[in-house]
Formats: C-alpha cells, sequence, structure tokens
C-alpha cells in the first residue's frame, strides 16, 4: 500500500489538531439539518450520510428535515396534476396531497436504506445509525390567504420535543418529514424550512443548518459573508440583492436565533464535505447567523500561547514579523491582547509602553488570514488607539517592512529613527531596515 505523502500527512495533522476543540465543544450537542428534495434526486445523500455518522460518532445529537418539490412534483407529473403556487407556497388540495403523501413515503424510506449502509471499504464501515421517525409534528391549515384556499397547506402548531429528545436519548437519528398532523388526524403539507426551524427552537438545538442552492449570504459586491448578526442579517433581507434561496432560509434562522438557537449555517449542498468544513474548521465554508457577535476582544493570559504562535509564525517565516521564541511570548504576555471567537484566537497585537515618552509601540499585530476582510484588523487597532489614550500616552508607533501602506491610510505618518524612544532606538534592527510610522493620539 503506498505511504501518504508527506505534505498530505501534515496538513492532515494539522486540520485533525485545529478540529479538536470544536469536538470538544459540540460533544452532546444538538444539530437540526434541514435540506431541499433536491439533495435526494441528484444523489447528493449517500455523501451526506457520510458525514452524518462522522457526526453521530462524535456523539452529537443530528434531526435531519427533508424537503420533498421537486419529488411531489415528479408525483404530480405521473398523476396528471397541475401544481400551483402562490407566493412561492404550494396549494395543496386533495389530488394534490395524495402525490405528497406517496412523494414523503418514498423519500423517507430511500433515506433510511441509505443511512443503514456498512459497506466495507467506505466511510459507512462500522458505522450503527438507528433512524427513528413519526408524528412529531403537529400541524394548522394555513387557511384562506387574500382570497386563496391553501387546502391541506399547513403550518407547524407544535413539535413533540420530548417525544424526539427520547430518541435522541436513544442514540437515534430523528428524521422529520416537512407533514404534520392535526389531533383529528388529518394531514398537512408543510415547508422544510418550517418544520426544521420550530423543532431547533423546540429542542433549544445548538445548531440548525440548511444546505442551500448556493454558498449563504453574499455582501453588495458578491462576497461571501461568513458570519451576520441577528441585526446585519434583517438589515441585508431588507436589501433586494440575496439569491432566492438565500433570501427563504436566511429570516428562518434569523427567527431561529432570536427564540434561542445558538447558531444557524447556510452553507451550499454542492459542496462535498460543506457540513464538516464548516463546522470543524475555524473559516467556515458558508454564512453562519449568531444572535450576536462572539468575537471579543480582551487581554492575553498564559493559555493563548499557542494560538498566538499560530498566527504569528506564518508571518515571521515570510519575514513580515521578527520571530519572537516561545519563552518571549510567555514573558511578555502581558503587553499582548487577542481578538477570540469562542476559545479561538482570531486575532493578536501586543502594545509596549514606553513611558518616559509618554508613547507605546504597537508590535505584532496580526489576524488569521481567513478573516482578514472583516475589518479586524481596523478593531484591533482602535482598541490599542483607546488603550494607548486612556494610559496617557500622546503617540502610538509601528515598525513595519510590508504593511506600510495600510498604516497610513489608518493615520499614520513615516518618521525618522530619531522619533523613536531611546529604549526603542538601541534595539533597532538595520538588517530589517523597517520604515518607522507615528500616530498623533
Amino acid at each position: 500500500m503506498p505511504k501518504t505523502p508527506a505534505l498530505k500527512t501534515e496538513a492532515f495533522v494539522k486540520w485533525f489538531r485545529a478540529a479538536t476543540p470544536y469536538i470538544h465543544q459540540f460533544g452532546g450537542g444538538t444539530f437540526v439539518i434541514a435540506f431541499g428534495g433536491e439533495v435526494i434526486a441528484e444523489n447528493e445523500f449517500q455523501q451526506l450520510t457520510h458525514d452524518i455518522n462522522v457526526l453521530v460518532s462524535l456523539e452529537i445529537r443530528v434531526v435531519i428535515v427533508h424537503g420533498t418539490r421537486p419529488q411531489i412534483d415528479e408525483q404530480m407529473r405521473q398523476h396528471g396534476v397541475t401544481p400551483r403556487f402562490v407566493n412561492n407556497r404550494r396549494v395543496t388540495d386533495d389530488r394534490a396531497l395524495a402525490c405528497v403523501k406517496e412523494a414523503n413515503g418514498i423519500v423517507r424510506v430511500e433515506m433510511e436504506a441509505l443511512m443503514s449502509m456498512e459497506l466495507a471499504n467506505s466511510p459507512m464501515w462500522g458505522a450503527d445509525i438507528r433512524v427513528s421517525s413519526g408524528n412529531f409534528v403537529t400541524a394548522k391549515p394555513v387557511g384562506v390567504v387574500d382570497g386563496v384556499d391553501f387546502g391541506h397547506t399547513g403550518e407547524v402548531r407544535k413539535i413533540d420535543a420530548e417525544g424526539i429528545r427520547r430518541r435522541l436519548d436513544d442514540h437515534e437519528v430523528v428524521l422529520l418529514s416537512p407533514v404534520g398532523f392535526s389531533p383529528t388526524g388529518d394531514v398537512f403539507n408543510c415547508t422544510l424550512e418550517d418544520v426544521a426551524t420550530s423543532a431547533a427552537i423546540a429542542l433549544k438545538a445548538d445548531k440548525l443548518i440548511f444546505l442551500t442552492e448556493t454558498a449563504g449570504a453574499q455582501d453588495a459586491k458578491g462576497r461571501l459573508v461568513s458570519e451576520l448578526t441577528v441585526k446585519q442579517a434583517r438589515e441585508m433581507i431588507a436589501g433586494n440583492g440575496l439569491a432566492e434561496d438565500v433570501r427563504i432560509f436566511l429570516p428562518w434562522a434569523v427567527r431561529a436565533c432570536d427564540a434561542g438557537v445558538k447558531r444557524a449555517h447556510l452553507i451550499s449542498r454542492h459542496v462535498d464535505g460543506a457540513l464538516l468544513i464548516e463546522l470543524f474548521t475555524s473559516h467556515g465554508i458558508g454564512t453562519m447567523v449568531v444572535p450576536e457577535s462572539p468575537e471579543r476582544l480582551r487581554d492575553a493570559v498564559g493559555d493563548d500561547v499557542p494560538g498566538i504562535i499560530q498566527i504569528l509564525e506564518p508571518l515571521e517565516q515570510q519575514g513580515i514579523l521578527v520571530k519572537r521564541e516561545q519563552h518571549q511570548l510567555e514573558r511578555d504576555i502581558g503587553q499582548f491582547f487577542v481578538l477570540e471567537s469562542e476559545g479561538n484566537i482570531l486575532g493578536c497585537a501586543a502594545l509596549v509602553p514606553f513611558p518616559e515618552d509618554k508613547t507605546a509601540e504597537l508590535a505584532a499585530l496580526a489576524v488569521n488570514p481567513f478573516y482578514r476582510d472583516g475589518g479586524r484588523g481596523e478593531r484591533m487597532l482602535a482598541f490599542a488607539e483607546q488603550r494607548a489614550r486612556t494610559s496617557g500616552f500622546k503617540t502610538l508607533f509601528v515598525l513595519s517592512t510590508r504593511t506600510t501602506h495600510w498604516f497610513v491610510e489608518r493615520g499614520f505618518v513615516e518618521a525618522d529613527l530619531a522619533r523613536l524612544p531611546e529604549r526603542r532606538r538601541s534595539h533597532y534592527n538595520e538588517d530589517r531596515r523597517s520604515k518607522i510610522f507615528v500616530k498623533e493620539l
């Protein structure tokens, strides 16, 4: 058997180590994962089962909510029933309801079969996924809206959270179809986003995850927005630039976070492994919606040294920053502050005081490359400036070789060596020939 190339092995080890905090964080958590019937129709669910198996093996409690729109349309085509939609919602008459029942039955059986696979030499080898489904969703009719009778189209009235929890406690994956039942025995055709969001809220889920057609929410320049607070998401919804699927799912993500769900995610269904990338890497792959930003600036402590090294080391290897040994960081940790998110260090900087000259040096300012487009450098600079002011310093200076324009654009002015405090001037490295920039506070 050929050996794995050293570079691939090293990358795997780095990824696995980086994923460890998330593994500890998510164990025992409840995730609701929702996706449209296209995932089944286009044979993408088998790959997804591999990722679900990973979550189950990590003792994550998984609830799956599937859609059936393409399957219902196919049943209607076969039975000569014309689909009817009003405001993107299906009108479900008696003939359409028969197609709804048949489509959901077919999809559910196919999904249960795929999650039962234990093929040798596959990610499902040794898997023991038990699937539970049932009448966990109580629904009510939508009724007549703007003169349109929606018939058997319904919306969620109640989720049997206790019943679902019992199945999850018994290490089962719970499968919810987008249908609900009334106390009188009627069947209603619901939307997957309504069922998924209602289930996540009722279960007080840690995560609600929508698999979407596009990569997630994008800004006005077409760039993926990796994180949105509820407030930011509402502002984005009020605009007109969202892709159709994001426009559908983002309001439900906001509703979930408003009601106590810790995080909601929109990730592309078209990327193999997107679920694992989003959950087990610091940069993710889609859009995460949070009640408020989990990022905070704080003073560094000794336990932050490994995270600081991880951010500084690549820049030191490129010659952008001066090499700092671990013992130096540990000695000077009181001068550092970090930008943290859920236990992960996203950025760091040091504020070195020279009180005799009423100035301070901003050093080792660095941000994880996956987070450099979110204005985090500016936030850290503003934090340093404010701290310097409150400490009574009149100026702030930096030494830079490769990021000179960034500082100039933010109010720093180039200066000569004489502007440095005498104590710092004696340690100036002539070989690096760093440029000096000063900002009046």
